[in-house]
This record gives C-alpha cells, sequence and structure tokens, in this order.
C-alpha cells in the first residue's frame, strides 16, 4: 500500500534577447533652327544645350561596393502542415537595390529622409540581438537622393548557433505554463511520479492514487494550459522535461521523470497564443522519481520546428533547450513564508 503523495511546487523563473524623366517631344516646327528637330540649337540632340549628347539619362545612384550588404534573395515560405497559404510578396525594387533595405549608395526620392536601413539577412531581422540602423536620403544629382551609411544595425554575433546572438527564428520569447507540479506517491517498492490537475480555484491537485503502483493521472484532467509568445512563427512542438538534477549544472546523466510535449502553428509573431494543453502523464522509471523527490530537480524546456522561412529550429537535429525550470525545495509545501519558499509557486515560465 502507498506511503504518502505530495504536490512538488516549481520555482517561477525570469529572465534566464522613380525619379522624373528628362526630355521632351511631339512635333516641333522651328522653322528658323535649319536642323529639323526643333530645338533650335544646331546639334542632332532634342534638347537646346548645344552639347550633341542625344538626351542622356540622368546618373542613377548605385550601391556602394565597399559598404557591408549579405547576399540575401527573397525568403522562402513554409506554411502549416496541410494548408495552402500564399506566400507574401517579394520586395520592390531591385536585386541589389531592394525597397526593404535602403541599402547604402541606393536611390531615394526625399533628401534629408531618415529611414530605417539593413544589411544583414532578412531572416535574422528583428531577431534576437539584431536590429535596424538608421540611415539618411543624401542628395546626389538633380534627379536623385542616394541613401547614405546605415549607422547602428546589429548583425548576429560571429559563430553564434542558438540564443539571442545568433538572431534565428526562437531567439526570443516567452513559454508560459500554468501549473508545472508534480505529485510523488511512495510505494513499498519505489517512489512513483504522476501529474497533478488544475483543481478548485485553479490549485494544482493530485489525483486520488490506487493502493498499488503505478499511480494514473486524473481521469479527463490535463496537466497544465500554456501559452507562447515568440518572435517568428511557424510550426513548434515545445517539450517539456522534468530531470533530476541541478538546473545551474545540467548533466547528460540527469534521469527524466516524465517529458510531456504540446505542438501548433503559430500564426503572428510576438503575439501571445494559447497552445494545445500538456495532456496529464504517469512517470515510468521509480529511481528517477525517487532521485527528484530527495534530491532536487528541474524542469528543461525545449523545442524543435520549422520557421515560417523555412529554417530548422533545432540543435544540430536535437531539440533546442532555451530554458532550466529549478524546483523548490520538497519541504517548502510545510514552510511556504521561508526565504527560499516565499517565490515557490505551482506555475513557471521560460524567457529567452
Amino acid at each position: 500500500m502507498r506511503a504518502w503523495r505530495l504536490v512538488f511546487l516549481v520555482l517561477a523563473s525570469g529572465w534566464v534577447g522613380c525619379a522624373p524623366a528628362a526630355g521632351g517631344g511631339g512635333d516641333d516646327d522651328d522653322s528658323g533652327g535649319g536642323d529639323g528637330d526643333g530645338d533650335v540649337d544646331g546639334d542632332t540632340d532634342t534638347d537646346a544645350d548645344n552639347d550633341g549628347d542625344l538626351d542622356r539619362p540622368p546618373e542613377i545612384p548605385e550601391p556602394d561596393p565597399d559598404a557591408f550588404f549579405a547576399d540575401d534573395p527573397p525568403p522562402q515560405y513554409c506554411g502549416p502542415d496541410g494548408n495552402a497559404v500564399d506566400p507574401p510578396e517579394p520586395p520592390g525594387g531591385t536585386p541589389e537595390c531592394p525597397d526593404d533595405k535602403n541599402r547604402e549608395g541606393c536611390p531615394c526620392e526625399t533628401v534629408g529622409e531618415e529611414a530605417p536601413c539593413w544589411p544583414g539577412m532578412r531572416v535574422n531581422r528583428d531577431r534576437g540581438i539584431c536590429h535596424d540602423g538608421t540611415t539618411v536620403c543624401e542628395p546626389f544629382n538633380e534627379f536623385y537622393g542616394a541613401w547614405g551609411p546605415c549607422e547602428d544595425y546589429v548583425i548576429p554575433e560571429e559563430g553564434a548557433r542558438l540564443g539571442p546572438e545568433a538572431c534565428m527564428c526562437f531567439s526570443e520569447g516567452r513559454w508560459e505554463i500554468d501549473n508545472l507540479s508534480p505529485c510523488f506517491v511512495v510505494y513499498p517498492d519505489g517512489t512513483y511520479a504522476v501529474s497533478s490537475y488544475m483543481g478548485a480555484g485553479g490549485q494544482a491537485t493530485c489525483p486520488t492514487p490506487p493502493n498499488n503502483p503505478p499511480p494514473e493521472p486524473q481521469p479527463g484532467e490535463d496537466w497544465s494550459t500554456n501559452r507562447l509568445t515568440v518572435d517568428c512563427a511557424g510550426q513548434f512542438e515545445l517539450c517539456y522535461a522534468l530531470r533530476a538534477g541541478d538546473a545551474e549544472n545540467p548533466t547528460d546523466q540527469d534521469c527524466v521523470v516524465a517529458s510531456i510535449c504540446t505542438e501548433a502553428w503559430y500564426e503572428e509573431a510576438g503575439v501571445e497564443e494559447e497552445l494545445p494543453p500538456l495532456p496529464g502523464w504517469s512517470g515510468d522509471d521509480p529511481d528517477c522519481a525517487e532521485r527528484f523527490a530527495q534530491d532536487g530537480g528541474y524542469g528543461e524546456m525545449s523545442v524543435v520546428g520549422l520557421s515560417v522561412e523555412c529554417d530548422e529550429i533545432s540543435d544540430d537535429g536535437d531539440p533546442y533547450v532555451f530554458n532550466r525550470v529549478p524546483y523548490c525545495p520538497l519541504d517548502c509545501n510545510e514552510r511556504p513564508n521561508d526565504a527560499d519558499c516565499v517565490n515557490c509557486g505551482q506555475g513557471g515560465s521560460g524567457s529567452f
């Protein structure tokens, strides 16, 4: 028969980053000109400056070859599974002077205008530490201005693969989970872990355990509701793994009590979206549950997926771990107002 059961509280976690064309035309009748072209200047072109320039078009500004600018073709587009979604319109302008980047040396219309500029890859723009610079439209000739230097932009750190410094999809955001409390039940043959559920008043509640193991989650109840805010759209699978060990010094030997996942198409970057709930679960490793209950543990948040720009979200094919949530000592249930327990709660979040 069972000896006891309890709810193990989780420590709420915070931050763990066309210009006018020159010229004219039409019929002329300048009988005094003698050259039949109506410009009374004696040359063979159609202007009146006697320079024989055959109406050369005005010089158009060209990109500065010495200024940094990434080779960046228009982005790909990967939509949600099973749905046909049109990709966004490609940027206007030309490949050398795309309208969405305001490249140094490219044409602009209003001299003195200040505008954002971005010389890097579109897939990194406004993600993680990366952000636009600013540029000013400078005089070029009587027909055009030209964009000046792009100042104060930030591009990815060299060599960075993951996190804010890499400026990739899933560089910045928050996964919020309302209930992260597991329950532990001690039987004569060992300790077993099972999910709690949100009971009356939104409190984490343990299911009634059977006399013999293993305990099962509360019928018809999920473990927790959860929400995601992240810097890119895409198809993501988010997993939360309970591990026995130290969140500050994780190792590959930290065993897994349970791993619970949810998957969804995340529609709009930067907007909080409700994800499918994390289902109830029952652990199948009594030794690991005993380690967690006696020595402590942590929750590990990870993601795999595909961004709307068709970039794989992973750590070289493995789940990308973006946050670890430390759990409070077991006896904080009995001494919730002590200094090391006062910030404990049943939910948690991972900001990255």
